[in-house]
C-alpha cells in the first residue's frame, strides 16, 4: 500500500501527459526493414504494475526460429529478467535479487546493452529510478562485441512475449518509452533527474535524443495512434488497444488504482483494466486504493456494470489500512466493519454492519459518486450526479482504533464494477476537478454539501501535494 502526500511532486518541470494501459491480449509490434547496431542500444521506460505473480514481458525481439532472442520481463516471482539468447545459449543475462511489487508506484527502468565496452561488467546494465542495479541473483556478462537480437531486422514487441501466450502479457501502465539504437545512454541527465526538494526521480524531456537506426519514442499522446513514434520512424502497430486505453495516470501525476495487495483478507476480486475493473464471482470482495488520505476533499465514481444472481455492490470508505480490526468472518464490504461506511444498492447505509434508511436504490448502469471530506469529517454519496440524503453528510467513523487515514472502499458481490479515481476505463467522462485533473462523468464540485459549496479533487499525487 502506498500513502502519498508530503513526498509528492507538485511541479515536476516536465510533465508527462499520457500513458497507455496494457491488459491481457494487448501489445504493440513492428519488424524493422533493416538492421541497426547489434552491439550498442538503450531501452528506457516508465511502468506502473497492475498484476503480480505472473510472467509479463516488457520488450522482446526474436528471430523466426526463436534461437536468437532478446527478452526483458517481470518474472513470476516479480524479479526482473534481462537476457539475450544466441543460438539457444544465454550470452548475456541479469536476474535481480529484489522484487518489484509496488502496484502504486511508477518505476523508471533503463536497460543498456553495450558489448563494445572493454569492461565486462558494464556490457549489460539495469538502472532503476536513476540508480544502477548492482545486486543480482544471476549476472552473465556477454563477451566483447557480442551481437544481440534487438537491433536486427526482427519482430520486436512491447507488452508480450514472442508468439504470445496469455500469461506473458503485460498488465499495467507504460509511459515515456524510448529505444535508442547505437547509443549506450545512462539515465541520469538523459531520461530523468532527482528532484532537488524531494529527492524523487522524475522524467525529463527526451524529444531531443538521437533515435539511431530503428529507434523509437512512444509518448502515447495520440489516442488514435498509440504506437506513434515521436522520433519520426515507423510507428508500432497496436493490437487490442483502443483510445480508452490511453490514460492520464503517469510518472508525473500518479493516480490511485485498486490495490491487489490489500483486498480484504484474501477476498480479492478479479482485477483487469489497470486494476480499475473488479469482478466478484461468489462473495463480497473489495480492494482499497493505492492511496489513502488524512486530509483534503476527494472524489471517486463507481459504475455498476453487471449483476449476477443474488449479487450486489456497496460504495463506501474505511478508516483502516491493515487487517487488525477487520471482521474476518465475512463482512468484507464497506460498512461491514467497525470503521467503515457503506451505501448499499437497496438505498440503505451501513455502519458497523448495521443497516438504516439513507438514499435511492441503484442498479446496473448507474454511477455512484463518493465525496470524502476528511477536513470536516464528512462523507457524501450521489447517484448519477444527484446528492443523496439532501446533501447532508455522514460523520466519518471514529473510535480508539481510528488511524485518521481514510480509503475509498468499493465492494462487489457476484457483480462487476468499474472504479474511476479520475483515470477512467469507461467512456463519456469529461468533467475535471477544480484543478483540471481527472476525467469524471459528473463534476466533483457541483452540489450543495451541508448547505455549502465544496471543491472535491481527483485522487492523484499532484492534488495530494497541494491538498493532502
Amino acid at each position: 500500500m502506498i500513502i502519498l502526500g508530503t513526498n509528492s511532486i507538485k511541479d515536476t518541470g516536465y510533465d508527462v501527459a499520457n500513458s497507455v494501459r496494457f491488459d491481457t491480449n494487448a501489445y504493440m509490434h513492428k519488424t524493422p526493414s533493416g538492421a541497426g547496431s547489434l552491439t550498442t542500444w538503450t531501452f528506457s521506460t516508465w511502468i506502473k504494475r497492475s498484476k503480480l505473480g505472473a510472467s509479463q514481458y516488457i520488450l522482446d525481439a526474436v528471430q523466426s526460429d526463436a534461437n536468437y532472442q532478446t527478452f526483458i520481463y517481470f518474472n513470476s516471482d516479480d524479479t526482473i529478467i534481462f537476457f539475450d539468447i544466441n543460438n539457444d545459449s544465454d550470452q548475456g543475462k541479469l536476474i535481480t535479487n529484489r522484487k518489484f511489487r509496488d502496484v502504486g508506484a511508477w518505476y523508471n527502468l533503463t536497460f543498456i546493452w553495450n558489448t563494445t565496452s572493454g569492461t565486462a561488467g558494464d556490457r549489460i546494465q539495469l538502472w532503476v529510478n536513476g540508480v544502477r542495479e548492482t545486486s543480482f541473483a544471476t549476472q552473465t556478462n556477454p563477451d566483447q562485441n557480442d551481437s544481440s537480437t534487438l537491433g536486427g531486422a526482427f519482430l520486436t514487441e512491447i507488452g508480450r512475449s514472442p508468439g504470445g501466450g496469455g500469461e506473458n502479457y503485460l498488465n499495467g501502465y507504460m509511459a515515456e518509452t524510448v529505444y535508442q539504437n547505437g547509443s549506450a545512454t545512462t539515465p541520469v541527465d538523459k531520461f530523468g533527474e532527482f528532484d532537488s526538494d524531494s529527492g524523487i526521480w522524475k522524467p525529463k524531456d527526451v524529444s531531443g535524443l538521437t533515435a539511431g537506426t530503428n529507434g523509437f519514442y512512444l509518448d502515447f499522446e495520440d489516442s488514435s495512434n498509440l504506437g506513434n513514434d515521436v522520433f519520426g520512424g515507423t510507428d508500432l502497430t497496436e493490437v487490442n488497444l483502443a483510445a480508452t486505453d490511453q490514460s492520464t495516470d503517469t510518472c508525473t501525476n500518479n493516480f490511485a488504482t485498486g490495490n491487489p495487495l490489500d483486498n480484504g483478507c484474501g477476498k480479492a476480486p478479479t482485477f483487469s483494466e489497470g486494476n480499475l475493473k473488479y469482478v466478484s464471482a461468489s462473495t463480497f470482495n473489495f480492494a482499497l486504493p493505492t492511496i489513502g488520505v488524512s486530509s483534503g476533499k476527494w472524489y471517486m465514481e463507481i459504475k455498476f456494470v453487471a449483476l449476477g444472481e443474488g449479487g450486489s455492490i456497496m460504495a463506501g470508505i474505511t478508516d483502516q489500512f491493515d487487517n487488525t480490526n477487520r471482521d474476518l468472518t465475512g463482512n468484507a464490504f464497506a460498512g461491514g466493519e467497525p470503521l467503515g461506511i457503506g451505501y448499499y444498492q437497496n438505498g440503505n447505509k451501513y455502519l458497523n454492519n448495521v443497516a438504516s434508511s439513507y438514499g435511492s436504490t441503484y442498479t446496473t448502469g448507474d454511477i455512484i459518486g463518493v465525496y470524502l471530506d476528511v477536513d470536516n469529517s464528512k462523507l457524501y454519496f450521489a447517484k448519477n450526479g444527484t446528492l443523496q440524503n439532501s446533501g447532508t453528510g455522514l460523520d466519518l467513523p471514529s473510535s480508539a482504533n481510528s488511524t485518521g487515514v481514510f480509503f475509498f472502499m468499493p465492494s462487489v458481490d457476484k457483480a462487476t464494477i468499474e472504479v474511476n479515481y479520475g483515470n477512467p476505463t469507461f467512456t463519456g467522462t469529461d468533467k475535471a476537478d477544480a484543478n483540471g485533473y481527472g476525467s469524471f462523468e459528473y463534476d466533483p464540485s457541483v452540489g450543495t454539501f451541508d448547505g455549502a459549496s465544496k471543491d472535491f479533487y481527483a485522487l492523484n499525487t499532484k492534488n495530494l501535494a497541494e491538498y493532502g
